[in-house]
């Protein structure tokens, strides 16, 4: 039943188009958790935790007959941090599958999963002083098919040639953006639908999904275009050379590699090669980085800050989410101990206007993940060893080194102007932080629409400096496991803003004042990595400089 290669080459924009689509109502929607907590509330999910007759606050409709409270807010918050722990953690056993059986059965198990979720819900809410348990296997169920979603997507791009790097900023978009799916469903629950059966129609929206993906996404892996393309060997002075190009591009590559070895027959009798390796295979093959171990990356410093910077952003994103209600709320009430009936039905206006309007800027990703993917490509076709994608870094290199075709006497490298794109997106990230940590401090409502917008472009930005840097300082072969590893790690670290959200609405009364402080202050660890970075470039600076004047190391090869 499912497709070839070539037919699914052929459905590539259907499923291109149906994948973002997807990712962005079905994939990391529980980050939109401020509006789905509004309509828990509503239809009274452990409310058998309040009181009736000593509820510290009120839902968002006056005449609902369900009174709310703090231990009910912890308890659904416990909820929401289960999830968002499913959503972050399982990337790392995901990549591991998806590399074993292909995106399709991870995509199939996904929809199947995300549709369970959503029906799980609607089933809780018909009696929820029996089945509020229910919402925790939902909440899980439903972080673990949207990654699904999302994870099986990102190899659809490789069919794309020359547009993979605008689709896949298109996926990363519509993933970071599918926050909003929870606010505009609640606007459809405030107009009088019923919750039981948005969430039954959510659910038969995913099985269309399932269906989709059974009729067109194909058995096998998308190959990467170098992976699926023309092969050839030549041997030269029994060196072996693999051309993975196609059609004329193959006899161009084939003169240039000619050209370079006539150029250099000297140096190449004494196994100097002057010519990169892309020229020949279209892949790095330094023989240290094949070579690398795992256990060389997993404890090189620029994997450790990373884990520390990532962490940090982590607890920092996922813990607004979490708390935002209650912030706007203490806003404006000022705490439990001035609220009075007036002051409650106004609270809960003011947090069901504001939580709409947070919704609809986390489209501001779909901006966002391509400015950073912006940042991070910033000059690189400038570099001597650019690549395969121009068919001329075999005669850059060797024209570097002769004096010829350079624009100053030291030449910009690959790997050196990934890390200073890494630095300067590290560095804005990290600015940006804390400029959201300082507005989080101030009590002003107006000012919370740039609190806003600062968490959203902080979420679309954090995640892609990091696969950018790994890319550029790691082994290709090590960066599915230190991405999934990374998330792993994040995704414990976030677990902390369940305690940090429980200090907050017990001791300190709904005031995250002080929570916010140590989160501003702990923050500023995250400038550790970039400051890490530039030591390390220079470094690097120095060792391609000492080699200047002799054979051209190839990018890589220095130790982290």
């Amino acid at each position: 039943m499912a497709p070839t290669l070539q037919q699914a080459y052929r459905r590539r924009w259907w499923m291109a188009c149906t994948a973002v689509l997807e990712n962005l109502f079905f994939s990391a929607v529980l980050l939109g958790w401020a509006s789905l907590l509004i309509m828990l509330k509503s239809e009274g999910f452990y409310s058998s935790m309040c009181p009736a007759e000593n509820t510290t606050n009120a839902t968002q409709d006056a005449q609902l007959r369900w009174p709310s409270c703090d231990p009910q807010e912890e308890m659904l918050n416990l909820g929401f941090t289960i999830g968002s722990f499913v959503l972050s953690a399982t990337t790392l056993p995901l990549g591991i599958l998806m590399d074993r059986f292909g995106p399709r059965p991870t995509r199939l198990i996904g929809s199947a999963t995300f549709a369970a979720s959503c029906t799980l819900m609607a089933l809780a809410s018909w009696d929820t002083k029996v089945l509020s348990p229910l919402i925790f296997l939902a909440l899980s169920l439903n972080g673990f098919g949207g990654i699904c979603l999302t994870f099986s997507s990102l190899t659809l791009p490789n069919m794309f040639g020359n547009l993979r790097s605008t689709i896949m900023a298109l996926l990363i978009g519509s993933y970071a953006s599918s926050a909003i799916t929870f606010p505009g469903i609640k606007l459809i629950y405030d107009a009088g639908v019923s919750f039981m059966v948005i969430m039954f129609t959510w659910s038969g929206l995913a099985c269309l999904i399932f269906l989709n993906c059974a009729l067109n996404w194909p058995s096998e892996a998308f190959p990467a275009p170098e992976e699926s393309s023309y092969t050839k060997t030549i041997k030269i002075t029994g060196l072996a050379l693999d051309h993975k190009i196609t059609g004329d591009r193959f006899y161009t590559h084939v003169t240039n590699v000619g050209q370079r070895l006539n150029q250099k027959a000297s140096s190449m009798e004494e196994n100097d090669l002057y010519i990169s390796s892309q020229d020949v295979r279209g892949t790095s093959e330094n023989p240290r980085e094949k070579s690398a171990p795992l256990r060389k990356s997993l404890f090189s410093p620029i994997f450790l800050w990373s884990l520390l910077t990532m962490g940090i952003t982590q607890l920092r994103v996922i813990f607004y989410m979490a708390a935002m209600n209650k912030m706007l709320e203490y806003i404006v009430t000022g705490g439990s101990e001035h609220e009075t009936v007036v002051l409650k039905q106004k609270a809960a206006e003011t947090v069901g206007f504001y939580t709409s309007i947070f919704g609809g800027l986390q489209l501001l990703c779909l901006l966002t993940c391509p400015l950073i993917g912006y940042i991070m490509d910033w000059r690189i076709k400038d570099c001597v060893d650019q690549g395969l994608n121009d068919g001329t870094e075999g005669i850059a290199l060797g024209d570097a080194r002769d004096g010829v075709a350079t624009k100053s006497a030291r030449p910009r490298y690959r790997k050196i102007q990934k890390l200073t794109n890494a630095i300067n997106a590290f560095t804005l990230t990290n600015f940006l932080l804390v400029a959201f940590g300082i507005t989080c401090l101030i009590n002003n409502l107006h000012l919370q629409f740039v609190t806003f917008v600062l968490h959203t472009i902080v979420r679309g930005f954090y995640h892609s400096a990091c696969g950018g840097l790994y890319a550029a300082v790691f082994p290709s072969n090590h960066f599915g496991t230190l991405t999934g590893l990374q998330s792993l790690i994040s995704a414990v670290s976030a677990l902390l803003q369940q305690p940090l959200f429980k200090v907050m609405v017990g001791p300190l009364k709904g005031n995250s004042f002080w929570v916010n402080l140590g989160l501003l202050l702990f923050s500023l660890l995250g400038f550790l990595l970039p400051s890490y970075l530039f030591y390390y470039r220079a470094r690097l600076q120095r060792e391609y400089t000492s080699d200047w004047e002799g054979p051209l190391k190839a990018p890589g090869s220095v130790d982290l």
